[in-house]
């Protein structure tokens, strides 16, 4: 007995139209490597960003300071929408385009850097102060105590916050639907819109998403159990 056979005993699933899901599951996994494109360089851009971030916020950089406070509340204060329509349709007026793939690249970098630079922040704080004293004693910097002591252990600490923001920034970036980039929620609602199978649409949607946010998730989690046990 196939799937659909056995779905279809399923008062739900037997409704639906499992030659349209069939006929249109290549759709759904090309635009699954649009999302996956954009979410991953925006995810280590975000991160790069974050850390830098982070690291003028703990080392209480002059100047730097205030620009990076000012750019947190900027990007955590306004949607990723709004920020995608500036990118994209606001900067060509002074004479900046961008494609929609490097727009929505840019836009997820500044939306995840600041939630990226607060995971990190919090744990850069967990690392005790001495820490700290112990690599003046030895004769280091403050630039090669962050890099060779604190960045590590902060890492570590922050694991659960860094995995929990990759896939907010995952799940948030089907809003770049609305600069017309093809990725996942794009081709849900250009399928939608032309053949009204709004069920069957919305179930190859929740299942993409599903495959690609679960292994993350159990990834993350017997990463922060190694750390935990690492720690101990």
């Amino acid at each position: 007995m196939d799937g659909g056979a056995i779905a279809a005993g399923i008062p739900f699933f037997g409704t639906l139209d499992w030659d349209f899901i069939a006929e249109n599951t290549p759709v759904f996994i090309e635009a699954a490597g649009v999302t996956l494109n954009i979410s991953f360089w925006g995810i280590v851009f975000s991160l790069l960003l974050g850390l830098v971030c982070a690291m003028i916020l703990e080392l209480r950089i002059p100047v730097a300071r205030q620009i990076t406070l000012a750019y947190i509340e900027i990007s955590r204060g306004t949607p990723l929408l709004i920020q995608l329509f500036l990118i994209f349709f606001g900067l060509p007026k002074l004479g900046i385009r961008w494609s929609p793939e490097l727009s929505a690249i840019i836009g997820l970098t500044f939306l995840g850097g600041s939630y990226m630079c607060e995971a990190i922040r919090a744990g850069l704080e967990s690392v005790g102060s001495i820490q700290y004293e112990s690599a003046q004693v030895l004769g280091m910097g403050r630039l090669q105590t962050m890099r060779f002591i604190v960045i590590p252990q902060a890492i570590s600490t922050s694991l659960p916050g860094i995995v929990a923001n990759v896939i907010f920034l995952i799940k948030e970036s089907s809003v770049v639907s609305g600069i017309a980039l093809a990725d996942l929620m794009y081709q849900a609602k250009d399928l939608i819109g032309m053949t009204y199978d709004t069920a069957e649409t919305l179930l190859l949607l929740v299942i993409t998403y599903a495959v690609i946010l679960l292994p993350i998730s159990i990834i993350g989690t017997i990463l922060e159990r190694r750390f935990d046990y690492a720690r101990r």
